[in-house]
């Protein structure tokens, strides 16, 4: 396409979106005649083009600008999904959502607000409150997405509604749920269409503050620690570009998948063209009837990244920081800035290497250090942390962290054990926090194979009499079909990520291998709703064929979506993968049995996974490291 009026003072293919192109793609959605008076802006976000166009791209070379606009008329509840192109001035795409068919748009903010007053005027509602000695106007009404149950609602906007007490604007309403009762709330037209009173349980009583005299803290004295750098950082950012060590890529940051790297590469070799958390889903483990559709897809269903924190010095990160600004669009289409979005910085990892030799007389010893770009997103009652590292060995790692408040509800009894008391009278059901990375690979080009690496006992016998051997079988991943793999800590299985085209000098293929944490995948049947809708955690790694549609593990649109969407609609062309460009889908996560000591505001819990080179160096790449110039440190003399 020639560009003759370019209106974007993008630098890049991959720039992030400005102020001034949200603007500009409102103003050219308006201009088509596609807003109403009661439409809102679901998303907005930047249409990345096609890998050969970025990969081709060279400085000064005119740059079309699109951006993805999901539209929704909340009068209606019918979405829209259009490409503007900011350059042009034109919506180049436009098509109509089949809500049946493809699923809902994420739900608004403006959404959830109406909730309460929706409730507030149903005598169902206001009738079971009454009926536990609850004032409706003291009861939260928190709004969840649906998932997709009953075939009424296929094609109507629906959330279901769990009731928590709050006494007073102090008061924490998680610790008292108000379990029983569940409404459903059809919020295009308004009204609650059901509200089930299942059963009558004991509202919990106990206040729940972290800082309340129901959960005193016991003093513990640490004095403060400071992080300083009297010559300031080692990295370098001019344009969103990072430069550290090596290390090189460009910052990106989507509404839906939070923070990107993009073009990541070590001394001048690229490793991995695009990462991001492409989705997440949080099943609940409690059959219980008004609880058994608690399935939350936080990053299709709700859009995480637009609850991103803005970090403060001191508490979130320590050292010399350098922080970035997120931009997205508000509900109305505007552009909308969440300060201090994204924290960048170095912190020194222990020992490197170190080797004390008995007959060259060698001692030397060098640190380790990572850089840590990250964000924290918080999504009601959860906090999410999600921490890209960079090591000086030319590791690659992601932390998730969670923490926040746990989902509860009245403890039933040993007789229903889906759920640990965590409080007198206080349930926390059992529950997973399973993502999806999304790792468009490139280990030193475009053409990559991944193959599955196990360890493997050798029988006793010939060539091994004693038993002792041991060796490792590696097997290609040549086609889609055969590329849903599960990881099994038996025998140690990791994925290679190999370029037969390139070689160390020992004539080994270069690659990078993913190691995973090997924690359990979705536990739900086979046959339930959610393990249709959330295939793609049924798996720890799919391998699919680069396609620039193929955004999101779950599918475009996972709101009350009927299932089977994204990667197993993917793999249908059982596309090859030998010597391609591919891309692998790594699920991770958590299963979450709750304890006390989770109440009343959770610990930090980790999970995640690690690339590390394997071959794709001729040494070790963290020989180049200084020494320690600590005056505590006898090798700096």
């Amino acid at each position: 396409m020639t560009l003759t009026a370019p209106k974007t003072t993008a630098t890049h293919p991959l720039s992030r979106m400005t102020a001034e192109e949200i603007a500009a793609a409102k103003a050219v959605v308006a201009d088509a005649g596609l807003l109403r008076a009661t439409s809102k802006f679901v998303y907005v976000g930047l249409e990345e083009p096609h890998k050969r166009d970025v990969l081709g791209w060279t400085p000064g070379t005119p740059i079309e600008r699109r951006l993805r606009v999901l539209l929704l008329d909340r009068a209606t509840g019918h979405g829209r999904d259009l490409t503007v192109s900011v350059t042009a001035g034109a919506v180049v795409r436009d098509e109509e959502i089949d809500a049946v068919a493809e699923g809902q748009l994420p739900i608004l903010d403006a959404e959830f607000e109406a909730i309460e007053p929706i409730l507030a005027e149903d005598e169902r509602w206001v009738s079971a409150m009454a009926k536990r000695g609850l004032d409706v106007a003291d009861v939260r009404a928190v709004p969840l997405s649906a998932g997709s149950y009953f075939p009424e609602e296929f094609g109507h906007r629906t959330v279901r509604v769990l009731g928590f007490h709050q006494a007073d604007e102090a008061d924490l309403p998680w610790a008292h749920p108000v379990d029983g009762v569940v409404a459903y709330v059809d919020i295009t037209r308004g009204v609650a269409t059901a509200v089930h009173d299942h059963f009558d349980l004991p509202v919990p009583a106990e206040r729940g503050e972290w800082d309340g005299p129901a959960h005193p803290a016991t003093p513990r004295d640490l004095k403060p620690i400071e992080i300083t750098q009297p010559e300031g950082p080692s990295f370098t950012v001019e344009d969103d570009v990072v430069r550290w060590a090596g290390w090189e890529f460009r910052v990106g940051f989507d509404a839906r998948e939070g923070l990107v790297l993009n073009q990541l590469s070590i001394d001048g070799r690229s490793v991995v063209y695009r990462a991001s958390i492409a989705e997440m889903v949080v099943p609940y483990a409690d059959p219980s009837p008004v609880r058994f559709w608690q399935n939350y897809f936080d990053t299709g269903e709700y859009l995480f990244a637009r609850y991103t924190n803005s970090l403060e010095l001191g508490c979130d990160c320590l050292g010399e920081i350098h922080y970035f600004d997120a931009l997205l669009a508000d509900e109305d289409g505007n552009p909308r800035t969440i300060p201090n979005a994204i924290c960048l910085h170095e912190e020194d990892y222990g020992v490197g290497w170190k080797h004390t030799d008995l007959f060259n007389q060698m001692a030397e010893t060098r640190r380790s250090r990572r850089l840590v770009i990250s964000f924290f997103t918080t999504i009601g009652n959860y906090d999410y942390g999600f921490y890209w590292y960079l090591y000086t060995d030319g590791t690659i790692q992601l932390e998730s962290k969670a923490t926040g408040i746990v989902f509860t509800s009245a403890f039933r009894g040993e007789e229903h054990p889906y759920a640990t008391e965590i409080a007198p009278g206080l349930g926390a059901p059992f529950h997973q926090h399973l993502f999806s990375a999304r790792l468009d690979m490139a280990v030193d080009g475009q053409r990559n194979t991944v193959h599955e690496v196990d360890a493997v006992r050798v029988p006793m016998g010939d060539g091994n009499p004693y038993g002792n051997a041991f060796t490792r079988r590696l097997t290609p991943l040549t086609r889609e079909s055969e590329a849903a793999r599960a990881s099994d800590a038996t025998v140690g299985r990791t994925w290679h990520v190999l370029n037969s085209a390139r070689t160390n000098r020992l004539g080994q293929p270069v690659g990078y291998a993913l190691h995973p944490q090997n924690a359990p995948v979705l536990l739900a049947d086979d046959g339930s709703s959610i393990h249709q809708r959330a295939n793609f955690s049924t798996k720890s790694l799919w391998v699919t064929a680069y396609d620039p549609a193929e955004r999101y593990p779950a599918g475009d649109f996972v709101n009350q979506h009927p299932g089977s969407g994204g990667l197993p609609t993917f793999v249908e062309d059982d596309a090859p993968l030998e010597d391609a460009d591919v891309v692998l889908w790594h699920t991770f996560g958590l299963t979450h049995f709750p304890r006390p000591e989770d109440w009343p505001v959770m610990p930090t819990d980790y999970t995640g996974f690690t690339l590390k080179p394997v071959g794709f160096f001729d040494r070790n790449p963290a020989l180049g490291l200084p020494r320690s110039t600590s005056s505590h440190c006898a090798s700096h003399e």
